[in-house]
């Protein structure tokens, strides 16, 4: 598609184009205005990955789960009921009609999050924004404490009773206490028995791990089983040691050096839970160590601040938007139907699609105020017309083209009904009989006929009744119809029931052939190209005139006969666009000085008084002409 014809259809929609736009957009700024204020307020939050995580592509996703993890709780609704409480107003969408939502999304592909909330009220929007990290930043502290929860309490528990053990032995020590091995060993057994117990729950956690969780997810649980295993292990030996010297020891001697041994003994022992007692806070501490490690953590770096205007609506860049996608719809229609629509309309589409020149062009004929008027006589009626130039200017056409080969029947058809090819060949032959040439218009169409009709005839005898003998051509002239001097009228007579047969005998190539004797030129209407008649005469013409309306004759209506044409070798002359608005700009062929309305006064025509003489003017010279015509004999 040609720039020129870009053009071409933006001018015939471009009412619509301006207007569905212009509409569009006052819609657009009417909803807007309407609408109320909401404004935004936004903060950013950065989430660090754990310091022992690994810097590979796994950690990558990982991180990148860890970051769309903590996206999805800022809107949880747990999380926003603590920040309700802890801003005193209800943040809940389905509660509080002013608060519209929040927005967590990851910036590119960096570890940064930007948090946006928005709400009616520009104060609030900005105290949600920033009490919303904040609460996330609690929860994430209490939701990495719970993995260590229960370890934390066993060492501190172990820690405490190894305290305590520590006491008692050091007051036993200070005093001298006389307690009994057995004592000794029913302390050492309950503690072996639930260090035991622990021992064998941490081996059965580590074989029922679950194989659902993901790899990651098992390797963490396991180390965490082991690490525990491997604290609890050294305390149990310890404490099986204990038992093993109190077991060896047995009972105290009746001796001298009975509180010596005993004192050593229990020494001996405080040392152990000591060592217990030292060993539990290590591994608490190693924890600690751990769980810092492999925390992630979130650090806001950019907090939110009351936003001065809204967001929304904005009521000119709305218009805009709705202007320009009206522009853009209305466009698309337009191309569209200009798409999908395959009627000829220009004189490139005919050259483009027949393959035929365009010879003239007719512009549509406005009868209106005019009573009684027909369209067949319209050129007789106003010959300084705009209309009646078009028909001058096909006229000149068919002379230039009949120069080396002399026009003397043509044969005018169009491509289906309701074209004005009756009101073409009725005019047509009108400006040619006004050339001082003895013109015969012969209506050939038996089907519909209409040249009767258009110069106001009687059709109760014509053509059919003279092809089957019952009358001579001579006695079915209408001779100078309305005055029209040179022109001979042959209407199409009754409507037999077998036109085609009538058109295609020889008792009609007979009747042209007669009639050739008394006139210059002869034109004849045939029915539209959509059934045989014009088919069977054209190859008995000299030429054939086709006729289309713009904007209706579709292409493959046209192209149909065309190829029927060609195969009986009629000779195509070219086609008259007929019917033409007066807008077009191929109107008249290039003759843009004529106005479309002469009354108007532009060019060569000023007023009502000029058109008037110069009809005049143009009846005297045809007088003149026939008064020279008969003195010369």
């Amino acid at each position: 598609m040609d720039l020129r014809k870009i053009v071409s259809i933006l001018k015939r929609f471009i009412f619509f184009i301006i207007i569905i736009p212009i509409v569009t957009a006052g819609l657009g700024y009417y909803f807007s205005i309407n609408q109320t204020p909401l404004y935004q307020a936004s903060t950013r939050f950065v989430v660090f990955r754990a310091a022992k995580t690994n810097e590979d592509y796994y950690s990558y996703l990982d991180n990148q789960q860890l970051i769309s993890t903590y996206m999805q709780l800022l809107t949880t609704n747990k999380l926003l009921t603590q920040v309700s409480e802890e801003v005193g107003f209800e943040v809940n969408t389905n509660i509080d009609s002013e608060y519209r939502g929040t927005v967590a999304e990851q910036i590119d592909d960096t570890q940064f999050v930007r948090l946006t909330v928005t709400h009616e009220n520009p104060q609030k929007a900005a105290i949600i924004a920033n009490t919303l990290v904040s609460v996330l930043i609690e929860q994430n502290e209490e939701l990495q404490s719970v993995r260590y929860e229960t370890t934390e309490k066993n060492y501190q528990s172990r820690a405490e009773d190894a305290l305590t053990q520590m006491e008692a032995l050091q007051s036993q020590i200070n005093e001298k206490s006389e307690q009994t091995v057995q004592e000794q060993l029913v302390q050492v057994e309950t503690q072996i028995d639930e260090l035991q117990r622990q021992v064998t729950d941490l081996e059965i956690n580590i074989a029922n791990i679950s194989p659902f969780l993901s790899e990651e997810e098992q390797s963490s649980l396991r180390i965490t089983y082991q690490a525990e295993l491997n604290q609890i292990q050294p305390i149990l030996e310890l404490y099986q040691d204990i038992y093993t010297q109190l077991t060896v020891m047995g009972e105290p001697l009746q001796n001298e050096n009975i509180s010596s041994t005993r004192i050593e003994q229990l020494q001996r022992t405080y040392d152990l839970y000591e060592q217990i007692y030292f060993n539990s806070i290590s591994s608490l501490e190693t924890l600690n160590m751990s769980r810092v490690q492999s925390t992630p953590n979130v650090v806001q770096v950019e907090p939110a601040s009351v936003p001065n205007e809204p967001f929304s609506p904005r009521p000119i860049q709305t218009a805009a938007l709705a202007g320009v996608v009206g522009l853009l719809g209305t466009a698309g229609i337009a191309f569209l139907v200009e798409y999908l629509d395959d009627t000829i309309k220009t004189p490139e589409d005919v050259k483009e699609i027949l393959g035929l020149p365009v010879i003239g062009f007719v512009s549509s004929m406005n009868l209106k105020g005019n009573n009684g008027e027909k369209e067949g006589s319209y050129v007789a009626n106003h010959p300084r017309s705009p209309i009646t130039e078009a028909f001058r200017a096909l006229r000149t056409a068919l002379e230039f083209y009949s120069v080396d080969q002399p026009l003397r029947t043509l044969l005018v058809t169009s491509a289906g009904p309701e074209e004005g090819k009756t009101t073409v060949v009725t005019n047509l032959a009108i400006i040619h009989a006004r050339s001082n040439k003895k013109v015969l218009l012969l209506d050939a169409d038996m089907r519909r006929p209409n040249v009767h009709i258009q110069l106001d005839l009687s059709n109760r005898i014509g053509l059919s009744d003279i092809i089957r003998g019952r009358i001579e051509p001579s006695e079915a002239l209408h001779h100078q119809p309305q005055g029209i001097q040179n022109l001979d009228v042959i209407t199409s007579g009754s409507l037999p029931p077998n036109p085609a047969e009538l058109i295609a005998s020889e008792r009609m190539s007979k009747i042209i052939k007669q009639l050739l004797d008394n006139y210059d030129l002869i034109f004849i209407d045939t029915p539209p190209a959509i059934v045989t008649d014009a088919q069977i005469l054209s190859n008995k013409m000299d030429g054939v005139l086709f006729v289309i309306k713009p904007g209706k004759t579709r292409a493959i209506t046209a192209l149909t006969p065309l190829e029927e044409f060609q195969r009986v070798g009629a000779k195509m002359i070219g086609v008259i666009m007929n019917q033409i608005p007066r807008n077009r700009e191929y109107y008249y062929g290039g003759y843009g000085y004529y106005s479309p309305d002469i009354k108007k006064g532009n060019g060569y025509y000023r007023s009502d008084e000029v058109v008037k003489t110069f009809e005049v003017a143009d009846d005297q010279i045809d007088e003149t002409g026939k008064d020279i015509k008969q003195s010369l004999g």
